[in-house]
């Protein structure tokens, strides 16, 4: 059993390890479609103004950098079990920023919401994944047999 628990893992974070490789390499247009759909909010503009100056990029193309690091990073994290609740936590939040930003099919008339409604129930899937990796970590060192079992066996 822990084997398959094993392969699971990767399996499911080969999704984030890809997405971030291909965010860091298309740094260009993922910093494109952030600018495109994210604002900063008004409370944050003056922050925002010196981060850009100290760094000397746009807002958007560190969060193309974060997010794609953050993709990457925290999908080997959770395929190799290496704090791999810990990037789960982070990776609910980006999941779910990503949907409000990029998925807002609640925004768009049909037919031309139904890509964005798949996406955005696709994103709640991998949110649901990613709370069970929270729960029990990345390999439970024992499964019980049912719910109350005090067995250390599987």
């Amino acid at each position: 059993m822990p084997a398959f628990i094993s392969v699971g893992r990767f399996l499911f974070a080969i999704l984030f390890i890809v997405s971030g490789a291909l965010h860091l390499l298309d740094l260009a247009g993922t910093t494109e479609a952030i600018a495109a759909k994210v604002a900063m909010p008004a409370a944050v503009a003056d922050y925002v103004t010196q981060l850009e100056g100290v760094t000397g990029m746009p807002m958007a193309h560190m969060l193309a950098i974060a997010t794609g690091a953050l993709e990457l990073v925290g999908g080997l994290a959770i395929a190799f079990n290496l704090g791999a609740r810990v990037f789960a936590v982070l990776l609910v939040l980006f999941v779910i920023a990503a949907t409000f930003y990029f998925h807002d099919f609640w925004n768009q008339a049909w037919p031309d919401a139904k890509s964005n409604l798949i996406q955005a129930l696709k994103n709640l899937s991998l949110i649901g994944g990613l709370l069970i990796i929270v729960g029990i970590g990345g390999r439970p060192k024992a499964m019980p047999a049912y719910a109350g079992s005090t067995s250390d066996t599987y």
